[in-house]
């Protein structure tokens, strides 16, 4: 191997390294998208199932908006994204809906206001993004 070529192939690893801690660093940004999603779908869940029709809904609706909104914009301002993101993000949205709609449904028509059933709820539908951000920190 020529000297010219052994530099070459330590500044291509030198730049390898370098993209992956960029990579690396670059997408814990997801951790604290989670964060926040898990604790606003919390939010949305006691609003609606504590506060009363119709301003309970207004109000968890309204803020849940406001903070998926927000969520969204900040999302599309990040320049980097971990490899399978698309596939783990679906992932996230498709549990918090199927126990979103497994709390809610019950809760509307057999646990109208009832503290015993809404507060576990709300932790039950926080947890895909509770879970998720641990585990996206993690890696």
């Amino acid at each position: 191997m020529t000297e010219y070529a052994s530099r070459d192939a330590a500044a291509a690893l030198a730049r390898v390294k370098e993209l992956g801690s960029t990579v690396r660093n670059g997408t814990k940004w997801y951790v604290w998208y989670q964060v926040i999603f898990g604790c606003a779908a919390a939010v949305m869940v006691l609003c609606i199932g504590l506060l009363g029709r119709p301003h309970g809904v207004a109000i968890g609706t309204g803020a849940w908006v406001a903070v998926v909104v927000a969520l969204s914009v900040y999302a599309s301002r990040q320049r980097v994204s971990r490899r399978g993101f698309g596939r783990w993000h679906a992932g996230l949205i498709t549990a918090w809906a199927v126990l979103y709609l497994a709390v809610l449904l019950p809760g509307i028509f057999w646990f109208e206001g009832a503290v015993s059933w809404w507060v576990p709820g709300a932790v039950v539908v926080a947890l895909p993004g509770l879970i998720g951000g641990y585990v996206e920190a993690r890696r």
